[in-house]
C-alpha cells in the first residue's frame, strides 16, 4: 500500500469520520473523538489521525498518566502505529511534563503540541486528586458574633 499524503487524507475524511462529533447546541462548533487530538477541536491542525506525528494524552490506570504517541514509519499498519507510555500517580507532577516534553522533543514531534500535551495532563492530574472540603465560615463582626451566640 502506497502512503498517503497528510492533506490527502484529510480531504477525503474531514466531513464523514468517524471522530466527527457535531452538535447544534454546541453553537455548531465541529469537535473530535480522537485520543491522539489533545484539544478535542476537529481541526486540521489538531487531528491525529491525518498528521504523520501526533500526540496524546490519557488517564492511566490508578490515577496516573498515560502518553500515547504515534509511529511515523508504522502508518500503515494501524494496530501497531501507537506507542504507549504510562506515568503513575506516585510520581511528581512536574516529572512527569519534563517527561512528556522530553520524550516528544528527543523524537522529533511537533513543538507546538508540547504546551497543549502539558495543558492537557495537567487538567487530568488536577481531575485526579480528591476535593477538598470547604470550610465553615467564621462569623466576622460584632453583629454577626452576637447573632451566632443568641442562637
Amino acid at each position: 500500500m502506497a502512503t498517503l499524503s497528510s492533506d490527502l487524507i484529510w480531504e477525503i475524511t474531514r466531513n464523514t469520520s468517524s471522530n466527527l462529533v457535531k452538535r447544534k447546541t454546541g453553537g455548531g462548533y465541529a469537535f473530535s473523538r480522537d485520543p491522539l487530538n489533545l484539544t478535542n477541536k476537529y481541526n486540521r491542525r489538531n487531528e491525529g489521525l491525518v498528521n504523520n506525528k501526533a500526540i496524546g494524552i490519557a488517564p492511566g490506570q490508578d490515577g496516573g498518566v498515560t502518553l500515547i504517541t504515534k509511529k511515523n514509519d508504522k502508518a500503515h499498519s494501524p494496530a501497531s502505529h501507537t506507542h504507549s507510555s504510562t506515568f503513575p500517580n506516585s510520581r511528581s507532577t512536574r516529572k512527569i511534563y519534563s517527561s512528556i516534553i522530553g520524550s516528544t522533543a528527543n523524537r522529533n514531534y511537533r513543538a507546538d503540541l508540547r504546551k497543549d500535551a502539558v495543558a492537557r495532563a495537567s487538567a487530568l492530574r488536577k481531575s485526579q486528586k480528591p476535593v477538598k472540603e470547604s470550610k465553615v465560615s467564621k462569623p466576622r463582626g460584632a453583629k454577626a458574633k452576637a447573632t451566632e451566640e443568641s442562637t
